[in-house]
């Protein structure tokens, strides 16, 4: 599968993705609009990681990078994105041809997107798709495969199969075409989800079944699940590991519990106190001042130093580094920036 003149990596045994100093920008005719700068990150094999923050952030245009899917004229003009197949190979996707990126989508990446009724189609049953989508694939396989294969997916999201295999999307409700999405993306065996917005418009029992599959789907079969999403309760309660993102640049990274409970970005302590409680008054709540960056202009220092209310003289002359300050625990900013101490205590 891979291209002869593919570079190889060293291969990684804990890391199944690893993003390295990525840079994504939409070229228009006037301007340019950098999305993501100087992304770097790795994302655990068999973890469920989830990328959270405001729209505009970032965090969609960086996880559709992973499957060759960003819309024109948006593209990948810098780093890597390395993929470390449990096959024992490893890939820089940013190299490949388009031939060999359709080929890797849905069977080593796969997307369940925002919104199913947009996603399937109208006049054809749901074994019809299914069947599509597999050929496309492997178009040599017989129908028998397929159909089992298909069977083993919709029981897997609990779907009575034979049934729903019969029936025409506009036949189902929202959170079954939901799950005929997520069974989807099982059918070629991927190791990676990514999970845009999942349960969008669901109701809140729908959306607890529909995260349970997907928990269960990562600790059972051991698919790693990257989730994108602004709803920090649902961060908290099924992910292992958060990516918290503003102004296209990863704010902090960490396991779920150090970015909950320990030392963190502002821009973190902002959007956790912006959160309802069950516990809590809404005096308690406080949205974040101010507006969301612009990325059409170049930002040379802090993306979030405008709307901070720890701000001090570094911030707005120079961008922090992404800082280590605990085990997988990863934060961009002065406060904690071990290279700036170490220059102020030099001075």
């Amino acid at each position: 599968m891979i291209n002869q003149e593919t570079r190889l990596y060293p291969y990684s045994e804990d890391y199944i993705l690893e993003i390295n100093n990525l840079l994504i920008d939409y070229k228009m005719k006037k301007i340019t609009l950098r999305a993501n700068n100087n992304i770097n990150l790795k994302i655990r094999r068999n973890s469920f990681t989830a990328f959270v923050g405001e729209s505009g952030s970032g965090k969609t245009t960086l996880a559709v990078s992973f499957i060759d899917a960003l819309v024109e004229p948006g593209e990948v003009t810098g780093g890597e994105i390395v993929f470390h197949s449990k096959d024992g190979t490893s890939v820089n996707l940013s190299d490949e041809s388009a031939d060999f990126k359709r080929k890797f989508r849905w069977e080593k990446i796969s997307m369940v997107f925002q919104g199913a009724q947009s996603s399937l189609n109208p006049v054809m049953t749901i074994y019809s798709q299914f069947k599509e989508t597999y050929l496309a694939h492997r178009p040599q396989t017989k129908d028998d495969i397929i159909r089992a294969k298909t069977i083993e997916v919709l029981n897997i999201v609990n779907l009575d199969a034979l049934h729903i295999m019969r029936m025409y999307p506009h036949e189902l409700s929202g959170g079954m075409k939901q799950r005929v999405m997520i069974a989807f993306a099982l059918l070629l065996d991927p190791e990676l989800i990514i999970l845009d917005e999942p349960t969008t418009a669901l109701d809140v029992i729908t959306q607890e079944t529909i995260f349970r599959i997907l928990k269960r789907i990562n600790e059972e079969m051991g698919i790693t699940m990257v989730l994108l999403t602004h709803d920090i309760a649902v961060v908290a309660t099924y992910a292992d590991y958060i990516a918290v993102m503003y102004g296209g640049e990863i704010m902090e990274f960490g396991s779920v519990y150090d970015v909950f409970a320990k030392k963190h970005h502002p821009y973190t302590e902002g959007l956790i106190r912006a959160t309802p409680s069950l516990i809590g008054t809404l005096d308690e709540m406080r949205p974040i001042e101010g507006n969301p960056i612009s990325l059409v202009e170049p930002c040379h220092h802090c993306v979030f130093a405008a709307r901070c209310e720890k701000r001090f003289e570094p911030c707005k002359e120079g961008k922090p580094n992404l800082t280590k300050i605990g085990k997988d625990h990863y934060v961009k900013c002065y406060l904690f920036d071990k290279e700036y101490k170490r220059k102020g205590e030099k001075a």
